[in-house]
């Protein structure tokens, strides 16, 4: 064992540039990081010193501090579970069903009436906040279900809890997701989401809770779970992977709630893998089409730097990727098709540079389970041996 911690921090749809089969996606031209870069003067002075920004167009900088590099996605589709499952070595050929054109079908919502008992209200692909000043009051009114989707492989389910009980909301999504397993309806991820307050003022609550189809074979953190380390979860990981390899759960609303949670763990002493999700990115910024909010939570990032290296002891490891692009310039609000950046950080590492581009996003995985002596995953290539 090289390292006896490896912090992994997933910044969630940080792309940083097309895909070789972006074409197949209708992504061409996409790239999350360039082109917020182009349109926001950036200043990120701690990731620049890591080669975050080289990533872009994988140019040589002597004075890096860390390795950097960019991985391909191989694992079908551009969604959340996919790009997770590669990035631990779990080959998925199944590209999870999406409705974000033309909301979900009749006969889908049928069956969730039927199953329920309640009335469905929504069935669009929006905005979670937009949706519930539209909709809250009315759903208050008659006890009926809002279900919608946002931007994803994902099926939304949300019901003000002085209506319906948090616990029959869990309830109705542990049913939903059974109906969402017919292929035809297969999304990724149910989510329930129960909101509080009054009409105007209405806001989700923080008890969500993500329904996940189970990964189709083990990962790299089945395999350290397996080993007796410690496979630490912050914000949605767990839920991604359904609890799969998984000791610890810490859930964390946003950003700056992972990083604090974060800097607790690192004060731990444990040994294994700390896999982090910074899901602001995404769901705050991407899908919305926010490039300065997109811009401010990159350089959000950029203070943390400096205080995430300096908790690092000398036998940690932190790797920082993406598992897909959400470009906030592009057409449309779903996710891109995008290569994602892999910097390599360890304070004894000597040789920093650039590394040669990844062939999959599972060589991250590879090279943790090469690090923990573990069983190697299904797909990647370790590339621990380039560390010195």
């Amino acid at each position: 064992m090289k390292f006896k911690r490896v912090f992994l921090i997933i910044l969630d749809s940080l792309g940083v540039g097309e895909a070789a089969d972006a074409i197949n996606y209708d992504d061409i031209g996409s790239n999350t990081l360039g082109h917020i870069k182009d349109q926001y003067d950036l200043f990120v002075p701690n990731l620049k010193k890591l080669g975050f920004l080289n990533t872009i167009n994988m140019d040589e900088n002597p004075e890096v501090e860390a390795y950097y590099t960019i991985a391909r996605p191989t694992n079908p589709g551009k969604d959340t579970l996919n790009g997770h499952y590669e990035i631990m070595g779990i080959k998925n050929d199944i590209q999870f069903k999406t409705f974000t054109e033309k909301g979900f079908p009749r006969e889908l919502l049928d069956q969730i009436e039927f199953t329920t008992r309640r009335r469905v209200i929504g069935n669009k692909n929006c905005n979670g906040h937009e949706i519930l000043q539209e909709l809250g009051e009315r759903q208050m009114q008659y006890g009926s279900l809002i279900i919608y989707t946002s931007n994803g492989s994902n099926l939304v389910i949300s019901a003000h809890e002085n209506s319906i009980p948090v616990s029959k909301l869990y309830e109705y999504s542990e049913k939903i997701r059974k109906i969402t397993l017919r292929e035809e309806w297969k999304v990724g991820r149910v989510i329930a989401r129960p909101f509080t307050g009054r009409p105007g003022n209405f806001k989700f609550t923080n008890e969500r809770q993500d329904y996940a189809v189970k990964p189709p074979t083990m990962g790299v953190m089945n395999f350290l779970q397996e080993n007796n380390y410690d496979v630490i979860s912050i914000g949605k990981i767990a839920d991604v992977f359904d609890h799969e390899g998984i000791t610890k759960t810490i859930k964390a609303k946003n950003n700056q709630e992972a990083f604090n949670k974060m800097s607790d763990i690192m004060n731990k002493n444990f040994t294994g893998l700390c896999a982090i999700n910074l899901s602001d990115f995404d769901s705050e910024y991407g899908h919305k089409r926010d490039v300065e909010g997109y811009a401010k939570a990159i350089e959000e990032l950029d203070v943390e730097i400096p205080i995430i290296l300096n908790r690092l002891e000398t036998d940690d490891l932190l790797i920082i990727t993406a598992d897909h692009g959400c470009d906030p310039t592009f057409k449309g609000f779903d996710h891109t098709r995008e290569n994602v950046p892999v910097i390599i950080y360890g304070r004894n590492l000597k040789e920093p540079k650039r590394l040669d581009i990844l062939d999959s996003m599972a060589d991250i995985g590879a090279t943790i389970a090469d690090n923990f002596q573990v069983n190697k995953p299904f797909i990647g290539k370790s590339f621990l041996d380039q560390l010195k």
